[in-house]
């Protein structure tokens, strides 16, 4: 339940802009003074959001007091932030303000693998991503079925894939990827053939395409979720996956980039969102600086009251992520001079 708490509206494209903000004011109307340097981070914001911002008790103790065992569990990266550092660099799980929360849930924890409910929630992630999204999308009629079973182009789809791989990867890109990659894209290819309305119709609701796709989806994660077994090592990871789910995953994930987040659609999308989140980060910024908290909901004031000691620019995120898609349209509208709405609505509750 805790796993994207710390999600702001828009996603992922709000999630790279707010990392830009918080380590670049300025570009806000800030100053370089007011950063944070380890950015903004969805997961670290999760984090953030259950041991300091979410408010339940005393102002003495802030966030959920949760235990050890539930804190480490959300910890999906659990690092803080390297900058440059091929793999702590792009994601982590913990600011350094809440470094001291960050040892105390991982006391009990072994090197830098995660806990065992930590890899439960992770392997739950990625099975909704690889297979609840490319079913949503199938019936949007954007994922290309025909040309990941076509035998025609499955040699130029493969490279894509391992490319795809090697880009993220690059330190821990395996030799053999090409193999793996060509075998997992195999078994989804068989996986499919029973129901054959999905690679050749255009999903439009009927009964025997609902079944066909539920059955495939079905299918799917029997597959994944009986691939996981619990690891008897002491000294390793707590989970261990079987190598051929986790490329037939990678293989799924790689189609929901492919064909979703390269669509102009919604990179024209992201652009304005982008903007809207800009805007609002340097409101916040400003206005908070200056302690005038009047254009503040009454529900954002105490961010800045509780935690004046820490980063101007993480004060500012914070607020940003605090909010709902629909809060922050209303209200960058009604900040923008776009829209006025109504004196007694109070937008943010």
């Amino acid at each position: 339940m805790a796993h994207d708490l710390g999600h702001p509206p828009f996603g992922h494209a709000a999630e790279y802009e707010l990392d830009r903000l918080v380590r670049n004011p300025e570009l806000a109307g800030g100053e370089l003074s007011d950063a944070a340097d380890d950015g903004y981070e969805g997961n670290a914001q999760t984090f953030r959001i259950l041991t300091k911002l979410a408010v339940r008790f005393s102002p003495d103790e802030p966030g959920l007091n949760m235990t050890r065992a539930t804190l480490a569990a959300t910890l999906k990266y659990p690092w803080l932030r390297e900058i440059g550092h091929p793999k702590k660099g792009k994601k982590w799980s913990a600011y350094k303000s809440e470094e001291r929360q960050f040892n105390w849930a991982r006391q009990e924890c072994v090197g830098e693998f995660k806990s065992a409910e930590a890899e439960l929630m992770d392997w739950a992630d990625d099975i909704a991503y690889s297979v609840h999204d490319l079913e949503d999308f199938h019936r949007v009629g954007v994922i290309q079925w025909q040309e990941i079973v076509s035998e025609k182009d499955r040699g130029g789809l493969i490279q894509s894939v391992v490319k795809d791989w090697e880009d993220k990867e690059k330190e821990d890109f395996p030799a053999d990827a090409s193999v793996r990659v060509t075998d997992a894209l195999e078994r989804i290819t068989r996986k499919l053939t029973p129901f054959p309305t999905i690679a050749s119709q255009t999903y439009n609701g009927e009964r025997e395409q609902r079944r066909q796709l539920r059955n495939f989806t079905s299918v799917l994660i029997g597959h994944y979720v009986r691939a996981l077994k619990l690891s008897s090592s002491r000294n390793g990871p707590a989970v261990i996956i079987e190598q051929w789910a986790l490329d037939e995953v990678r293989v799924l994930k790689y189609f929901a980039r492919r064909y979703i987040i390269s669509l102009p659609a919604l990179h024209a999308q992201q652009y304005g969102q982008k903007k809207i989140i800009r805007d609002l980060f340097g409101v916040f910024l400003r206005e908070g600086k200056d302690r005038n908290f009047k254009l503040f909901p009454a529900r954002l004031r105490y961010i800045w009251q509780e935690f004046p000691k820490e980063a101007p620019a993480r004060l500012a995120a914070d607020c940003v992520a605090s909010l709902t898609e629909n809060e922050v349209y209303q209200l960058h509208g009604r900040l923008m001079g776009m829209e006025s709405g109504l004196v007694l609505d109070p937008i943010v509750r």
